[in-house]
């Protein structure tokens, strides 16, 4: 079972969460503010974090953005916000999921046990070759480096599992039901976390979706990475 980090100011709900996740076999530690937060993180190794949006010292937004230069922890946010342009802001924050309030027990679990699997490596890199040669860029799979040209790539965990699942399939396309199944190990979900993740590998691979290199969107089909002609 994980190490859970629950951040969330108000005590009954603070306290549903430890109470169901404890009873899940976690083990969870709790704190009511951001700054309490940061220091846990600093301090001590978690699987995961489940951040609440609303916290009395920080906005939560800023919050994870400060989160994620201590640590690549994965970060679950829990929000009243259910606004497009907001989720994802919080994926381009650095969010690995997001629930919105008020959400069911059941649906915590599922959002946890999958986010586990993707940082526990059972994600889009799992059953690649060790080493995966796509024109100039380069995976090895073992090490979780990527290169482009000679020069390594600054990427996240979600980035390298989803590059590497696309990168171990060259030329052929791959629905985005097919990602978010391997790569996110979800059965459902919509396609922005899917469009805000190739945005940012195109931003690192030098490449815009106007004028793709490697990443090819072929609208109501999918995706493929191929390399220049």
């Amino acid at each position: 079972m994980a190490s859970v980090l629950v951040v969330e100011d108000d005590q009954f709900v603070r306290s549903a969460l430890i109470r169901h996740l404890t009873e899940a076999s976690h083990t969870v530690r709790s704190v009511g503010t951001a700054l309490e937060a940061l220091r846990e993180v600093a301090q001590v190794g978690f699987d995961v974090v489940i951040l609440d949006l609303g916290l009395p010292d920080l906005d939560g937004s800023e919050a994870l953005k400060m989160l994620r230069g201590l640590s690549d922890v994965p970060v679950i946010v829990a929000t009243a916000r259910d606004d497009e342009t907001e989720v994802v802001r919080l994926l381009n924050a650095g969010a690995d999921d997001y629930l919105v309030k008020p959400f069911s027990v059941e649906h915590l679990s599922a959002r946890l046990a999958a986010v586990l699997r993707r940082a526990n490596g059972r994600g889009g890199s799992a059953g690649a070759e060790a080493l995966i040669r796509v024109g100039g860029l380069e995976i090895d799979v073992r090490r979780r480096l990527a290169a482009l040209d000679g020069v390594g790539l600054d990427l996240t965990r979600r980035e390298f599992d989803l590059l590497t699942f696309l990168a171990a399939r060259p030329g052929e396309v791959v629905a985005r039901r097919e990602l978010l199944a391997e790569v996110w190990q979800q059965s459902y979900g919509d396609d922005q976390t899917i469009d805000v993740h190739l945005s940012w590998l195109r931003r690192k691979l030098g490449e815009t979706a106007a004028r793709p290199r490697y990443l090819h969107t072929l609208r109501g089909v999918g995706v493929k990475l191929e390399p220049p002609a």
